[in-house]
């Protein structure tokens, strides 16, 4: 009877020692389980070619090489490597080869063009020359999100491999202390939803910025220093903000999920809408109804009308938008001009100018037809589609070849919002795993996420259809739970978390 009990005692502290090793493996982050996460996530993007990218970690900073067709692309897995888990920061030697080489003359004309077709763009006076597919731009803006949003445009246009940006920032107003601009930033990063602030410093001298401190992830790292930039700011060095994803996320977020006032909310809306330039020339009045906001007004051009609701949704506690922007161009071009500037821009743009797309205008609706690879396609054509002059509906109409998975929106990655254009309409119709795998693969998802406080939610799994549980900090977090489990392979989310 003994011997039973000792074997049975035995066998107990054996289970309780591997089901131990196995947390402190999954939560032990190596480099080898880093570079596995980040090629998974690169896997799972439709817009990056993971086949031809080679990933390598050494004390958690990732080094990315290989090859891909276009700039957007390359960038594009530079921010996936920097919201996993653990990555303090990405090297990105990956080359750009477009699968046929444009003349330099070519290339001006195109950048040109998309400059002047989008509507945030089109009256910059910008200078461009091109050497060797590399675009210098030159001239003068009124703020870092000006000069950032031209840079941007033009990485759009395919056969570009660089982008050499001297646009200088002319502040209309130059005269800000360093205290102003100090206290600006602090706000701008309280309300961010998607930056845990608690533990950064903010110092400014001489409107130099320097932040330091530590934050949870990569992606936090680069939203901070963006957020930075601020009304006369010259420089941003983030250079001491570490990357620590082993800090408690409570440390992290501190007090900045307390409950907001209606007002206060509303406030921080306005400010970011200042902040963006496809809508601060844009008179927009945010309604806020407990964590619900209502926009409204008007706006010339479509891709403004999403730019508002995805800053909106961005802010600390913000639960969900409603977009009653009216968009109403100033001079309303005839429906063949739309038609004609939709095409060019398509086939400008290196993502699916090699599609054969047919569009249609009626009094600036326009629908697109015809067929692509992919779901993010769709999504991609559609967006390009919303930043031509004169679009005020974008009725996508493409299929999908290949929409066995779902698509998965990530607020540090995508330009645009997953409802923008379809809502969940692209999600997966049929389990592709047994439910142990989904589960596993979901809880997978929610631990390499930096959104997600992994021990805060619970996975259950009933014929692919996920239910999650438990308590979050935020309205972001309760959202890029959902879309984790999405990632996991559920064709269903039941999402069942309470706010704190």
């Amino acid at each position: 009877m003994m011997k039973k009990i000792i074997f049975r005692a035995a066998m107990i502290l054996m289970v309780l020692i591997i089901s131990s090793t196995g947390l402190m493996a999954k939560s032990q982050i190596t480099d080898k389980k880093i570079t596995d996460a980040v090629e998974d996530e690169l896997w799972l993007d439709k817009a990056v070619p993971s086949y031809t990218i080679d990933v390598v970690t050494v004390d958690g900073i990732v080094t990315l090489s290989g090859t891909v067709d276009n700039i957007l692309a390359k960038e594009r897995a530079t921010r996936i490597a920097d919201i996993v888990k653990g990555v303090r920061s990405v090297v990105n030697d990956i080359k750009v080869t477009p699968p046929a080489l444009r003349r330099d003359s070519q290339i001006k004309r195109d950048v040109k063009a998309a400059l002047m077709t989008d509507p945030a763009t089109d009256l910059y006076e910008v200078g461009i020359t091109v050497d060797n597919n590399i675009v210098t731009l030159t001239g003068a803006v009124d703020s870092w999100q000006e000069r950032r949003l031209c840079e941007t445009v033009v990485k759009g246009v395919k056969g570009v491999k660089g982008v050499d940006n001297r646009i200088i920032v002319d502040w209309p107003n130059k005269e800000r202390s360093d205290s102003e601009i100090k206290q600006e930033i602090k706000k701008t990063l309280d309300w961010d939803a998607f930056v845990n602030n608690a533990l950064i410093d903010v110092t400014v001298k001489n409107t130099k910025v320097k932040l330091t401190g530590t934050v949870g992830s990569a992606a936090e790292k680069n939203q901070a220093m963006l957020d930075a930039y601020v009304t006369g700011v010259q420089s941003v060095d983030t250079t001491q903000l570490e990357v620590n994803s082993s800090i408690k996320d409570k440390d992290l977020r501190g007090s900045k999920y307390v409950n907001k006032s209606e007002k206060e909310i509303q406030a921080a809306i306005k400010e970011a809408l200042l902040f963006d330039p496809r809508v601060s020339s844009f008179r927009i009045v945010p309604d806020v109804e407990g964590a619900t906001v209502t926009l409204r007004g008007t706006v010339d051009n479509l891709k403004a009308k999403h730019a508002a609701e995805r800053d909106a949704r961005n802010t600390v506690g913000v639960r969900s938008v409603n977009n009653r922007i009216k968009v109403r161009p100033n001079e309303q071009p005839k429906d063949k001009d739309i038609e004609n500037m939709v095409e060019k821009a398509l086939r400008r743009d290196p993502y699916v100018e090699s599609y054969e797309i047919t569009v249609n205008s009626i009094n600036g609706v326009v629908d697109l037809y015809g067929k692509v690879d992919t779901i993010f396609e769709k999504y991609r054509a559609a967006d390009v589609a919303a930043r031509v002059n004169g679009v005020i509906l974008v009725d996508d109409n493409l299929e999908v070849q290949h929409a066995a998975s779902s698509y998965i929106y990530d607020p540090y990655v995508d330009s645009w919002y997953i409802t923008d254009y379809y809502g969940d309409q692209y999600r997966s119709i049929f389990p592709s795993k047994v439910d142990w795998e989904i589960k596993k693969d979901i809880e997978n998802q929610l631990f390499w996420s930096p959104f997600v406080d992994a021990d805060q939610v619970t996975v259950t799994v009933n014929d692919g259809e996920a239910t999650l549980s438990g308590k979050v900090d935020s309205w972001s977090e309760y959202y890029a739970a959902t879309e984790n489990a999405y990632q996991g392979g559920a064709i269903y989310v039941d999402n069942e978390l309470s706010v704190k």
